[in-house]
């Protein structure tokens, strides 16, 4: 006589993939995959196609910048443009405002890379950077009136454009070029020559473009804790010392811990290149 064949053992044979029932599966194999809660108690969760995995929210990056800032130039070029490239929309979702540094007596707000002020007097008062005259809002920027139509173009290019993988490239090109505020007709050429320049430039002169910068201004002094340089980052809302400093340092490496999603590939996750091994003689 044959040999009795245990019904674990017959369920993984007839029903291959299933595998078998763990303590505290008290379900037949069919409805395995019925449920999430089921899947789990039968441990069958990877064998059940049906049921994907909640997806995980993006790491929400924000940053306060201005646009003729060195440090601020650099971080977007050589770090956000990056990280952005690398990763998928699922796991880095990014926000920019372009505005920048209102100076306070005593310890003006600076642009990192900057060269470092004299400081003013107690005394001194407020130097705004933004003023309402007649109706009309008018800006003071930190350097500059190029800085002011530079925040003024980015602005409005994000408004025109609407879409961020449109207008990012366009950014990138205008900050790692020699002139933010003059090399706009180029740039748009080159990353999205479906927008109309002269859309853009009508938005900068206008009142659409002043009430965007007003917004920005009304964005950049609700920051809590209030800002003391730019750029100024946030990371899901929250800003530290210890975020700046690694977004800074490697804000692809940042993004890669915090995503609690499936791994990128650029973080290293399923699909991504494996080291090649070593020359053996």
């Amino acid at each position: 006589m044959a040999p009795a064949v245990p019904l674990a053992l017959l369920v993984a044979l007839l029903a291959p993939g299933l595998g078998v029932a763990f303590p505290g599966c008290d379900y037949p194999a069919h409805l395995w995959c019925s449920s999430r809660e089921i899947a789990v108690a039968c441990q069958a969760e990877s064998r059940c196609a049906n049921l994907s995995r909640p997806a995980a929210t993006p790491v929400e990056l924000s940053l306060f910048y201005e646009s003729l800032c060195p440090a601020c130039r650099m971080f977007l070029v050589q770090e956000l443009f990056t990280a952005w490239l690398l990763l998928p929309t699922e796991a880095l979702s990014i926000t920019l405002v372009p505005y920048g540094n209102a100076e306070v007596g005593a310890g003006p707000n600076r642009c990192r890379g900057c060269s470092p002020r004299r400081r003013r007097p107690r005394s001194d008062r407020l130097v705004l950077q933004e003023r309402n005259v007649s109706g009309k809002w008018h800006f003071q920027c930190q350097h500059g009136p190029e800085e002011c139509l530079g925040n003024m173009i980015e602005t409005c290019l994000m408004h025109e454009a609407q879409n961020f993988s449109t207008y990012f490239p366009v950014i990138f090109c205008l900050e790692s070029g020699s002139s933010v505020s003059k090399n706009l007709e180029a740039c748009l050429q080159v990353y999205a020559p479906q927008l109309d320049g002269g859309r853009i430039a009508a938005c900068v002169q206008g009142d659409t473009g002043a009430a965007l910068m007003h917004r920005n201004a009304q964005l950049t002094e609700a920051l809590d804790p209030p800002h003391q340089y730019v750029p100024w980052i946030l990371i899901n809302g929250k800003h530290t010392d210890e975020l700046q400093a690694q977004a800074e340092a490697s804000l692809l490496g940042l993004i890669c811990r915090l995503y609690q999603g499936e791994k990128p590939k650029a973080c290293g996750g399923s699909g991504a290149p494996k080291a090649p091994a070593g020359c053996r003689r």
